[in-house]
């Protein structure tokens, strides 16, 4: 059950994207919330910033030597600080949270949610990849200890919604959303020529640089697909993307009678990060609203398979199951930051996956242990994948 009054949170990643926003609905709310905890990587004057607001008890560095080298400092405001991987995993049990708020980005954010729900923590997530590569897992685990997983993704925040008051066998159809991104119109021999500036200007949404990238190749909707079919239990046949540019519609769900539901708002993650802290309870909030004479069109459209190759591969990763969607994971991750480090093309991003996948034969994962062993695996598969793609590009 989530609690009523005031929530004890952990933010997880609370110097990225999601958690500076989640920070802000903490400030526009104290009444309501209280921070018990925080986590960044590297980014520590921004954590030490938050930590002279917020006033938290515990904090992790997930940099053991940034960490040593701030520990004094961050000690002197008054909290404790924990390290490593060791830290997030601690501090998602810590004492009296009520809820973990998961903004980490890639397979890092898996063992802190598992973690997490074995211990009745209810997660508001947005880290995707946690269901994604451990679904199989999580979803068992958290039903085992009652824990709640609510989506901070505006996507299944959407859909979560939309079920809002539906009877569990109500659900026929999942239509889930996307921008397109910044290359919804531009033909695919254009695509060869992508620069990461190019990539990295998204048309509606502010985000991390690994979640934009995604955006452009249609991989984030593929990796939301796979976190829909874990969320709300339905096959992966059942869930549609749909391209629709205008970033208002969220998603939609049908229902058995053939109805269809739809949760609209204007492209701010503020609104679905406020409501996966307030849930049940909706707060007031003064985040700009849909003017709809302004509006005015709405558009649909069908996704390019053939220009987005990486939505066909996370389908079939999907539908293959087991450890296939952790590979496919895994190897974009790797194949993203390599196009952002100007090491292959864009295009090269789904070559890397494709390759990765080929080269992997799916199980069944028996651990969250396993799981990250097939994560390393599938890194140094496409670290090696892409460093013939370099020397090819140099032949």
């Amino acid at each position: 059950m989530i609690p009523a009054g005031r929530k004890r949170l952990v933010i997880l990643g609370a110097t990225g994207s999601i958690g500076r926003q989640c920070l802000d609905v903490v400030r526009r709310h104290r009444d309501k919330f209280e921070v018990v905890g925080l986590t960044t990587h590297r980014r520590v004057a921004d954590l030490a910033a938050a930590v002279s607001e917020f006033q938290p008890q515990v904090v992790v560095v997930g940099d053991r030597a940034v960490a040593e080298e701030w520990s004094m400092s961050l000690q002197s405001l008054g909290t404790r600080v924990l390290v490593g991987q060791e830290g997030l995993t601690e501090v998602v049990e810590w004492r009296n949270v009520d809820l973990v708020v998961n903004g980490l980005v890639g397979a890092v954010g898996l063992l802190p949610t598992y973690r997490a729900v074995a211990a009745g923590r209810n997660v508001a997530l947005a880290n995707k990849e946690s269901l994604v590569v451990g679904g199989a897992l999580i979803m068992p685990k958290a039903r085992e200890t009652g824990a709640s997983i609510l989506p901070i993704d505006s996507e299944h925040s959407a859909i979560f919604q939309c079920l809002m008051g539906e009877p569990p066998d109500a659900l026929a159809k999942i239509l889930l959303t996307g921008s397109g991104g910044p290359f919804r119109t531009t033909p695919l021999e254009e695509l060869k020529h992508v620069t990461v500036e190019q990539a990295l200007a998204h048309p509606n949404w502010v985000m991390g640089p690994k979640i934009t990238i995604d955006s452009a190749t249609l991989m984030n909707k593929g990796l939301e697909v796979i976190e829909a079919h874990w969320l709300f239990g339905l096959p992966v046949s059942r869930i549609q993307v749909l391209i629709h540019p205008q970033s208002i519609v969220h998603s939609m769900v049908e229902l058995v009678d053939g109805s269809v539901k739809a949760q609209l708002g204007l492209p701010d993650m503020r609104l679905p990060i406020q409501l996966a802290l307030s849930y049940p309870e909706r707060l007031v909030s003064d985040f700009p609203r849909v003017d709809f004479f302004k509006v005015r069109n709405l558009q649909f459209e069908e996704p390019d398979l053939d220009k987005f190759p990486a939505l066909r591969l996370a389908y079939k990763a999907a539908e293959t199951g087991g450890t296939a969607p952790a590979v496919l994971n895994a190897s974009n991750e790797v194949a993203v930051q390599a196009f952002l480090d100007g090491r292959i093309r864009y295009l090269d991003i789904a070559r890397v996956i494709e390759t990765a996948l080929a080269e992997h034969t799916p199980r069944q994962p028996e651990s969250v242990e396993d799981l990250l062993s097939v994560d390393e695996e599938t890194r140094r598969r496409a670290e090696e994948a892409i460093r013939t793609l370099e020397n090819s590009a140099e032949v």
